[in-house]
Parts: C-alpha cells; sequence; structure tokens
C-alpha cells in the first residue's frame, strides 16, 4: 500500500510539474509551487522540537515513565498529547519501552487528538467568529466523542489488539473526558487555558530552533544531548517532496469529487460551502476554519466535527508519517477516515432541525482549497 500512495504522490508531482511549467493553466502548479511554500512553515512549527526531543524525554522519562508504570501504560503515550508534526512523534518514540507502541502513539494518537489539543482547538477559537465559538466547541465535543473509533482502528491496522488499545489508551480517553466536560461546563476557560498551553509549546519550540541552530552555526553546545538542526531539516525537506505531489492530487480529487459531495450536502441540508470544507480540511484545518463563517449552522459543527480526525490527513500529516514512519502510513489513514466518517453522521443527528437555509446562495465555487498547512 505504502508504494501505492508513494506512486500516486510521484504522479501528483509530474501533474502539479507539468502545469507550472506551461503557466499553471489549471491550478495544479499552484499546488507544486505550495509544496516548497510549505517548508519555511513546517520548519517553524517542529525543527525545535525534533531537536529538543531527546533532551525533553530524558527530563520527563524521570516523572512519566514512573507514573505510567503505575498503570500499566507504556510511556509513548504522553507524546501523543503534541500533534505528530510538532514533535509529538519524537517524543512519543524517545519514551517508549514498545517501539510499536512509540509509532503508534507518535503517529496514530498525535495525529488525532495531539493535533485537536495543540492545534485546532487553540487556532480555531482564535480564528472563528465570536457567534460561532459555541458551534465550534460543540463540534470539538463530538468529534471527541467518536475519537475512540479512530484510535481503535489506527490500532488494529498497527497490530494491537482491542484489549491493548484500549488499556493503553487509558490516559488519553481520561483526558479526553476532562476535556469534553471542561468544553461543556466552562468553554471559555477551557479555550483559554488551550491557548496558553499552545503559545507554550510555541515558545519552547522557538527556543529549541535558536539553540539548535547557534550550536550549528558556533559549535557550542548550550544544551547536551540535542538533536542536530541538520537533521530536523532534513525530516522537514523529505515531507515538502511529499507535498509537491500531495496538493495537486489533492485538488484533482476535489474537482472530482465536487458534483457528488454537493448531491450529498443538499441530501444532508447543508449548503454547497459545508461540503466544500470536507475536502479542504482533509489537505489543511486552517482554511477549513476560516471557511465557517459562510457555512449554515448545521454545516459549521460537522466540518468541525469531521476535523478532529480528518484535520491534514493528504498534506502535512501524510507528509511526515511518509518520511518518518513509511509502514505507519495503513494505521494513519484508518485511523483519520474512519474517525472522520463516523464524526459525519453523529454530528448530523446532534443538528436535526438545522439546515442550509441562511446560505442557500453560496456555492462551492465561492471556496478555495488555499494553501496554508497545519
Amino acid at each position: 500500500m505504502n508504494q501505492v500512495i508513494l506512486w500516486i504522490m510521484a504522479a501528483g508531482v509530474v501533474l502539479g510539474g507539468i502545469d507550472r511549467i506551461f503557466g499553471s493553466p489549471k491550478g495544479y502548479g499552484k499546488k507544486f509551487e505550495e509544496g516548497f511554500f510549505f517548508l519555511g512553515p513546517t520548519a517553524l512549527s517542529m525543527a525545535g522540537m525534533i531537536c529538543l526531543a531527546p533532551v525533553l524525554a530524558k527530563t520527563l522519562g524521570r516523572l512519566i515513565i514512573p507514573a505510567f508504570g503505575l498503570l500499566g501504560v507504556d510511556p509513548a503515550m504522553f507524546g501523543g498529547l503534541l500533534a505528530i508534526d510538532m514533535g509529538g512523534y519524537q517524543l512519543a518514540c524517545s519514551l517508549a519501552q514498545n517501539p510499536l507502541m512509540g509509532q503508534y502513539a507518535g503517529i496514530v494518537i498525535a495525529a488525532v487528538f495531539g493535533c485537536t489539543v495543540v492545534f485546532t482547538i487553540p487556532v480555531g477559537m482564535g480564528i472563528v467568529e465570536k457567534e460561532d465559538k459555541p458551534l465550534f466547541a460543540q463540534g470539538i465535543m463530538i468529534g471527541l466523542m467518536v475519537m475512540p473509533v479512530s484510535l481503535v482502528a489506527g490500532g488494529l491496522v498497527c497490530g494491537l489488539s482491542l484489549l491493548e488499545i484500549v488499556h493503553q489508551n487509558l490516559p488519553v480517553l481520561v483526558f479526553s473526558l476532562l476535556l469534553l466536560l471542561g468544553l461543556k461546563k466552562a468553554p471559555a476557560a477551557m479555550i483559554k487555558g488551550f491557548t496558553i498551553f499552545a503559545s507554550g509549546i510555541q515558545i519552547l519550540i522557538t527556543l529549541g530552533l535558536v539553540i539548535a541552530a547557534v550550536t550549528s552555526l558556533t559549535g557550542l553546545v548550550i544544551i547536551p544531548g540535542m538533536a542536530p538542526l541538520e537533521d530536523a531539516l532534513a525530516v522537514v525537506a523529505s515531507i515538502g517532496i511529499v507535498m509537491l505531489g500531495s496538493l495537486p492530487m489533492a485538488e484533482l480529487l476535489t474537482r472530482l469529487l465536487k458534483q457528488p459531495l454537493l448531491w450529498l450536502g443538499k441530501k444532508c441540508g447543508m449548503n454547497s460551502i459545508s461540503v466544500a470544507g470536507f475536502l479542504v480540511g482533509i489537505v489543511s484545518a486552517i482554511p477549513a476554519i476560516t471557511m465557517l463563517k459562510h457555512m449554515d449552522k448545521r454545516g459549521k459543527v460537522v466540518n468541525v466535527a469531521f476535523l478532529v480526525s480528518a484535520a491534514s490527513m493528504l498534506a502535512a500529516h501524510l507528509g511526515f508519517t511518509v518520511s518518518e514512519a513509511p509502514g505507519m502510513l495503513p494505521a494513519l489513514l484508518a485511523a483519520k477516515l474512519s474517525g472522520a466518517f463516523a464524526a459525519i453522521p453523529v454530528a448530523l443527528l446532534f443538528t436535526k432541525g438545522t439546515g442550509a437555509k441562511a446560505s442557500a446562495g453560496k456555492t462551492l465555487e465561492n471556496s478555495s482549497t488555499a494553501g496554508e498547512t497545519a
């Protein structure tokens, strides 16, 4: 399966490259270019954490390993609290007692739960309109409710047993339950807390990048044990290569599925912008979130619930997994697709009675699969 996906990405590279040679008349060349534009933001968001991961694992390990050991849970699960491309994978693998559990936590859990906690919630609540914040919180809650579908599907594809998956995910499930209760009872305080947490992570990543860059330039070792910056940038470059093909292919997929999804949106009582949000979200969470203001109420909730699992599946997360752990690609796709498509009917059920009346005039053509990435 890995080779099939890599060949599909290679076809996307050819599609985007040829279109760019002729001036991008079909738009695929622009997507091809975005693969390189992605390198800078990716390096800023993850290089520092990759460099710091060995040090953090050694420091946190003194607390995490005994605490998780009391529950019989692999300490790798702690790494899943960070996004896959913000150090979650490296931290999980560094803490892991079982290498398979490190990959499961660092790829599957970090791409769903970690991404939601560190990225989707704080960034989303900073972008959405004030009147849409309750709908955003409702969508997050629904997405977290069905998140066990993602965790189980990804774990089974990894080769873990159902009992192992449930046992190892106890800290994640407890944390999710607390998050659900917090979003229900005190959404403003919870969002503020996660915004502060995300800002703290960003500061830590920046400090790691600064220290690693100084070490690379001068040879001065400020923090012993840090990974070289060149190794971190090699990971970023590998992701960028995948993005050269994944963005043109995602654009092609969007165009091919436009009419079927318009039909599906009509049947589900959502406007066409809401339907377009699904296609945009699997490429990047940010443009999908910015589109919420053009969606009807039902579409807003359903899209946010969908994003909890699906965010950045065909771009950043796919590129990272192909680069760092290609053998985990089937597990990543199984987790994200199962959770995303389980969230849709549940969200539709919770929003029964709302519809697309207010935004009926919006059309799919007004939307864009902008190349911003999570």
